[in-house]
């Protein structure tokens, strides 16, 4: 199958919805600036309704912009309708044609661009055989499960040799161990393609497993864009902190800097900070952020926290402590609990923070 690897450019897209009913216009994507390099896959991440899906809808021509401009590869495309540009949109609801069998199915696209029939057998059956489902092609949709369908609908997508591939939650219908599977299977051949795709979903989880690099968005407005490793190990903001992985909050008071370490006050005690957003400032409040593996559980009052093991959760390879503090449950995540000392449950514990792990974020968002 023929690879072709182009890039997406967003330039300052804002896409507003006028309300019918004379209320203030809805803005669901606001001045919405990146670029997704050739054969890279990026994931637009966020709660729903912060337009995550409409931004993918613009890429490939189901709604227009109201300002900005929209190119794959060198070519603007903001204003053509889908059937004009190079992409293939994968939806939540597979979309199969029950009445064709999955052969048919796949060959859809290919028949509708009149190629010739002898090349429309040679890419399906090449196509099932990198989706997995070499065997499959006389059957009816009906009597695949769900991770099957899910990969002829795949397979249909990617047979027409895409520029771009846009995938819209398409995960969504299956159950946890199928997902986890396909995650793999997509972008394995994602990587094999070396084909540009956009992937929407609100799974921290999907983001963090497939993507190049992650778009993070909130009430229409980018907030982050990095790797998978940046966006967890350094977000900007307590809303991409908490969205991307688990993590807890405790408000500090910023009193001094030297070099690369920040002092802060918190409660009755001081605690040393190697990392912090460029926006923390000495003399201010601000948030201390801590991932469950940037903290450790120790003996009563040698720690910087006070609380009680309510419960243990075990694991295998790890184990998660909830501890109730005066900042509210705090979960600390003990790897490999065999080797080190557990303390029980309703047993009085100390909080202590990895320095170069927790990170200063300012109080105030934007």
């Amino acid at each position: 199958m023929e690879k072709k690897s182009v890039s997406v450019t967003l330039e300052h897209v804002t896409k507003r919805f006028k309300d019918v009913k004379g209320k203030s216009d809805v803005i669901a994507v606001n001045d919405s600036h990146f670029v997704i390099e050739p054969g890279e896959l990026v994931t637009l991440l966020g709660p729903s309704g912060c337009g995550k899906t409409t931004t993918l809808r613009m890429i490939a021509g189901f709604e227009l912009p109201t300002e900005g401009k929209i190119y794959i590869g060198n070519e603007e495309v903001t204003m053509l309708p889908p059937n004009k540009r190079d992409t293939a949109t994968m939806f939540q609801s597979y979309g199969l044609f029950p009445h064709m069998t999955v052969f048919d199915n796949v060959a859809y696209g290919l028949k509708l661009r009149k190629i010739p029939h002898e090349d429309i057998v040679k890419r399906v059956n090449e196509t099932l055989a990198l989706v997995g489902l070499s065997d499959y092609g006389d059957r009816a949709p009906s009597k695949l499960s769900g991770g099957q369908q899910q990969r002829v609908a795949l397979a249909r997508s990617l047979i027409v040799t895409p520029s771009v591939l846009l995938l819209d939650e398409p995960l969504s219908n299956l159950d946890a161990l199928l997902r986890e599977q396909m995650r793999v299977e997509i972008r394995k051949i994602q990587k094999e393609l070396g084909i540009t795709a956009v992937y929407v979903t609100h799974d921290r989880v999907e983001a963090m497993s497939l993507s190049d690099r992650v778009v993070v968005m909130k009430d229409g407005f980018i907030r982050q864009i990095g790797s998978p490793i940046d966006i967890y190990e350094n977000p900007n903001s307590r809303f991409v902190a908490g969205f991307v992985g688990k993590a807890a909050f405790f408000p500090v008071r910023v009193k001094k800097q030297e070099a690369n370490l920040w002092t802060c006050q918190l409660g009755e005690k001081e605690v040393v900070v190697e990392r912090a957003t460029t926006d923390v400032e000495v003399g201010t409040e601000a948030v201390l952020m801590a991932r469950p593996e940037s903290l450790r559980v120790t003996e009563k009052g040698k720690g910087k926290i006070e609380g009680k093991v309510r419960m243990n959760v075990y694991l295998g390879n790890s184990m998660e402590a909830f501890i109730n503090t005066s900042f509210g449950e705090v979960l600390v995540q003990i790897d490999d609990p065999h080797a080190k000392k557990v303390f029980e449950e309703g047993e009085e514990v100390s909080i202590d923070f990895t320095p170069d792990r927790v990170r200063l974020l300012n109080e105030n968002e934007a």
